[in-house]
């Protein structure tokens, strides 16, 4: 596929966040048939929303401006207000949304310490609090982040999806999926998206990430969850009208750039060899370096052009997509390497 040019040999590891739309994606924007969709009369965005929704099994599903909406209308769907949702301490949903559970719905949270955001079914499980005892705060809601972003990069074990799930069903509990980097999950496990998108009641993917779009992530659920999820986002000024232009951009990522994920997983493998990072603990296109000095590493790297993120005083994560070639990632592990040498 064709890069987009890196702007002054720029090498931008921050985020998978900061890619920008291909010529081809542009192109597809441009050309994009639209419609008022607040009216459900956009045709880019219909067929999006029925495409997602096959691809993980669903009936139904809503395109939002973001993954944050997508995430918060998921889990308002299988919640009430004065119910908690559980879910890992570092997950997105509690950590990077603002508090928007509580804010906005008068939900609670409660967060139990993983390995790095590993899934363990049972310590979720073990924490759940039953509904007919009015003294507790009822669990109504598990949410899984697959993979999870604090976590750098970690697929969740399908066993402990599963076993979740099934849990679940006997428990009337429901799961919620915060899928924001459920493809590079699919690609890096081989595990099918249907078969991810099974295993929640809800879920929501993001496509301004991996897949390069500049905005969007649809909700799926069942039908009649999405209906109601439609009012939610209308409530929420996510209402949006000839918005085909973005849902061409999430179709055009399907096509041409899900294929060639697999490309980011394996420049992160590389980038960690170069640097001296075991390529084992890279899953899918998160690089962490402990143990150095992350302000002076961060600085020292920006002004040879290369973008690192701070993810604490002593740690570093490089995060690859589709915007950094393998030339970049070359040159980003010749800088990154020599001031890690000095």
């Amino acid at each position: 596929m064709v890069h987009p040019a890196r702007p002054a040999d720029l090498v931008d590891l921050r985020s998978d966040t900061v890619t920008r739309p291909t010529p081809g994606m542009r192109r597809a924007m441009a050309e994009a048939e639209v419609g008022d969709d607040v009216y459900g009369e956009d045709p880019a965005v219909t067929a999006l929303e029925e495409r997602v929704a096959a691809l993980f099994g669903h009936e139904a599903a809503l395109f939002v401006p973001s993954g944050t909406m997508g995430n918060q209308i998921g889990m308002r769907l299988v919640c009430e207000p004065g119910q908690e949702v559980l879910c890992d301490a570092d997950a997105h949903v509690v950590t990077y949304e603002m508090g928007a559970a509580a804010a906005v719905f008068g939900i609670s949270t409660r967060t139990v310490v993983s390995d790095r955001g590993l899934l363990d079914a049972g310590a979720l499980i073990a924490q759940v609090r039953p509904r007919d005892d009015w003294h507790l705060t009822a669990t109504a809601a598990i949410a899984v982040e697959n993979t999870h972003n604090r976590g750098f990069g970690r697929v969740q074990p399908l066993d402990e999806l599963r076993r979740l799930w099934e849990w679940s069903r006997e428990a009337g509990v429901a799961v919620h999926l915060d899928g924001a980097r459920i493809w590079n999950a699919s690609v890096a496990s081989g595990v099918e998206l249907s078969t991810y998108g099974r295993l929640a009641d809800t879920a929501s993917v993001c496509f301004s990430k991996g897949l390069g779009t500049p905005v969007g992530s649809v909700l799926v659920a069942s039908a009649e969850r999405i209906a109601t999820a439609r009012l939610w986002r209308k409530r929420l000024g996510g209402g949006m009208r000839q918005v085909g232009v973005l849902a061409a951009a999430c179709t055009y990522a399907l096509d041409a750039h899900l294929p060639r994920m697999a490309e980011d997983h394996e420049h992160a493998r590389l980038l960690a060899e170069l640097l001296g990072v075991d390529p084992a603990t890279v899953e899918t296109n998160m690089v962490v370096l402990d143990d150095v000095p992350a302000p002076l590493v961060a600085e020292a790297a920006k002004a040879e052009g290369v973008l690192v993120s701070q993810v604490g005083p002593r740690r570093v994560r490089l995060v690859t997509h589709l915007y950094v070639d393998r030339a970049g990632i070359q040159r980003a592990a010749k800088v990154l390497g020599g001031i890690l040498a000095r």
